[in-house]
């Protein structure tokens, strides 16, 4: 399923192999940055940044033996610099070069990330403006309450969509930070100018203070916006399966030539993409939770983190992304039934507009406790074809307070539309 609808790049980016081309540009970058503090002779940095790779069949044979990825990864590298092969990784440890590189791999994938959301973005803004008009009954506890419109609905997520991004994009910033401040994090051997050239060139933040590692509420803190994003995602999607039910008949999903939708019932169109988008939700929040989880480690640094990582950084951003590519899918496709929408609000016979009328009658002279009553007891005792406009329209009381231009004007649909196509617009504008 999600292979259908990932980006290569995404995939590609979160590789298992694919973290050694961002470690290989650490190790290039301190070699550098080592040789112009006069640390390793200049000569070394320019065979380390013209001959350093890697060949991971190499690296997989040297772990092998090591049981120890970084050091096969140096000593890969190492093998194709020369003579001066012992300079690669002189002075770090491997928090060093895993944890900025990681954060090389995070910036790379926000990247890709925010390509997806704009289209994301764009996708709501055109379903709230083609839709702004278009009225459509609002629903609290699952009944009936007062008109809206489907565009207005749209552009509620759509600003919500605008928050989302905003916490992730902070939360990336949170993570774009470096460390080369080897073990326990103490410079003990390098000094910190290395670390700061190195992030620097890398175009990150050197860490405050690091444990030897980058502490993880970073990270915590990332995964806990793509939760929140998971819930959006889920908001919209559950929105979308109700407005589908049968009963409802709202929206259609994207049918394409060819779909079915169930191995025993031909005629069956289903919410399936709504569906696989709140399983999603429940995913990331499970992601959110390890990344808390990684928070507290032993002292300085334990690895009880490394294999919680290894699983949940590809996993979530990979997540995150098919997500969004599927609901903008979704939303591209959706098809929206106006008429249906008209017939809904009729099942209702009027009463969508019981809180106007209320306030109407509340205008006139009566207590707000004598007018609920009365469009109360009126409301609840509309028969079938029966309609609240024409009813108060013949009810004496009510005609003693609103004549029929009165009641016409409460239910002029017309008023309605271009009040929520302004509220559209305004919701738009950033």
């Amino acid at each position: 399923m999600i292979e259908r609808y990932t980006r290569p790049k995404m995939g590609k980016l979160w590789a298992p192999d694919s973290r050694f081309k961002f470690m290989l540009e650490v190790e290039v970058a301190v070699a550098k940055a080592q040789a112009k503090l006069k640390i390793i002779p200049q000569a070394a940095a320019r065979a380390i940044s013209s001959k350093a790779k890697y060949n991971v069949n190499r690296i997989k044979e040297i772990e092998a033996t090591t049981r120890h990825d970084v050091i096969a990864f140096v000593s890969s590298v190492a093998e194709n610099v020369g003579s001066h092969g012992k300079y690669v990784h002189y002075g770090l440890t491997s928090s060093d070069v895993l944890d900025t590189a990681l954060s090389l791999q995070i910036a790379e994938a926000g990247d890709l990330l925010n390509d997806s959301l704009d289209a994301l973005e764009k996708s709501l803004e055109r379903l709230s403006k083609k839709n702004a008009g278009v009225l459509c009954a609002g629903r609290t506890h699952g009944m009936h309450a007062e008109l809206t419109s489907f565009g207005y609905k749209m552009s509620g997520f759509y600003q919500e969509l605008l928050r989302h991004r905003e916490r992730m994009d902070v939360a990336l910033e949170e993570c774009a930070v470096g460390s080369i401040s080897g073990a326990v994090g103490t410079f003990s051997f390098l000094p910190r100018k290395v670390e700061e050239e190195v992030c620097k060139s890398l175009k990150l933040e050197p860490e405050a203070v690091a444990t030897q590692v980058i502490p993880r509420d970073r990270h915590a803190a990332l995964f806990t916006s793509f939760a929140l994003y998971g819930g959006f995602i889920e908001r919209i999607s559950v929105e979308m399966r109700h407005l589908q039910r049968t009963e409802v008949g709202e929206v259609v999903e994207g049918f394409k030539k060819g779909q079915k939708g169930s191995s025993a019932m031909p005629h069956k169109k289903n919410p399936i993409s709504g569906e696989n988008l709140t399983g999603v939700a429940r995913l990331l929040r499970c992601y959110a939770q390890a990344a808390m989880e990684n928070q507290a480690l032993w002292h300085e640094r334990d690895i009880s983190h490394s294999s919680v990582e290894r699983v949940i950084f590809p996993d979530a951003f990979i997540l995150v992304d098919y997500a969004t590519h599927r609901l903008a899918e979704l939303l591209n496709n959706l098809q929206v039934d106006s008429a249906r929408m008209k017939k809904n609000i009729e099942l209702s016979q009027g009463s969508l507009f019981s809180s106007h009328v209320l306030l109407a009658l509340v205008d006139k002279g009566l207590s707000r406790e004598e007018a609920y009553s009365m469009v109360q007891e009126i409301s609840h005792g509309l028969k079938p074809g029966q309609d609240l406009k024409e009813k108060l329209k013949k009810d004496k009381t009510v005609q003693n307070l609103l004549n029929k231009r009165d009641v016409d004007a409460i239910f002029n649909e017309k008023r309605l539309k271009t009040q929520f196509e302004k509220l559209v617009q305004q919701a738009l504008r950033r």
